[in-house]
């Protein structure tokens, strides 16, 4: 975005390439935590609630996403130093595993759910080179930035205790999306360009909606009010954030 500022201010508009641009990834996601949107919710009931867990921490699943795979594709316009893009990003499976902290920590409190995202971006890239910045060979720095945004989908999320499993409902959430970038690019002919990239991505909330939840009994006992069988539960929102680092190779091919 400076980039396309920059551009748009000193009139450049020589000739440039257009090009598309297609790449694949991993990403570690950082730590997150899902909380309630509203913990003193009581209809529909939040799934946390208020107050502090074992760790004195606010109660919490706490956990992480491994590493995820990715893949992009962009289409964009070269001039100069600048470089405008158009992005859309597929990281098609997430797993977050974590814990809550209702119980004590020795105890059984495990949390599971599969996730998958898309973004889209109007992105803008720097050739340091070309502004007089050194190459390292045949290795011409780059820095970028993007926003836009992100449609994540997470599906039911599994909470183990020692007596009982917990499912929440799963669901979907779009909001604002933006990166950040830097790497090097390396010519393998007059079309063909190798891109290597470090990459941050926020890519907004993950959400579990509103909606019937339930819990079982796996110890074969009955509930307190002598019925067996799964417990429905009507559950409000939970968010956490979704964000981290990650690495590209890609190829841009101009034309």
């Amino acid at each position: 975005m400076i980039a396309l500022a920059v551009w748009l201010a000193s009139g450049a508009a020589a000739a440039g390439d257009n090009y598309l641009r297609a790449g694949i990834g991993l990403d570690r996601p950082g730590k997150a935590a899902f909380t309630d949107t509203d913990c003193s919710s009581t209809a529909p009931a939040a799934l946390y609630g208020c107050g502090s867990g074992s760790d004195g921490a606010p109660y919490r699943s706490a956990g992480g996403f491994g590493t995820v795979p990715a893949v992009e594709l962009g289409l964009g316009y070269a001039a100069g130093a600048f470089r405008f893009e158009a992005l859309v990003e597929t990281r098609p499976r997430y797993t977050f595993e974590g814990r809550t902290n209702f119980l004590a920590p020795h105890r059984r409190q495990d949390v599971s759910a599969r996730l998958s995202s898309v973004s889209a971006m109007l992105a803008g890239f720097i050739d340091l080179a070309a502004l007089g910045a050194p190459k390292a060979g045949p290795l011409a720095p780059f820095l970028g930035a993007g926003i836009g945004a992100a449609h994540t989908r997470i599906g039911e999320t599994t909470m183990t205790f020692p007596a009982t499993t917990t499912t929440v409902p799963g669901g979907s959430e779009t909001g604002p999306a933006w990166m950040a970038t830097a790497g090097v690019a390396m010519a393998l002919d007059d079309r063909v360009t190798l891109d290597f990239a470090w990459r941050y991505s926020d890519l907004g909330e993950i959400r579990t909606p509103r909606g019937p939840g339930r819990s079982v009994r796996r110890d074969g006992r009955a509930w307190r009010d002598g019925t067996r069988g799964p417990r429905p539960l009507d559950l409000a929102p939970t968010r956490a954030r979704l964000r981290g680092h990650g690495v590209r190779l890609s190829l841009r091919y101009s034309f």
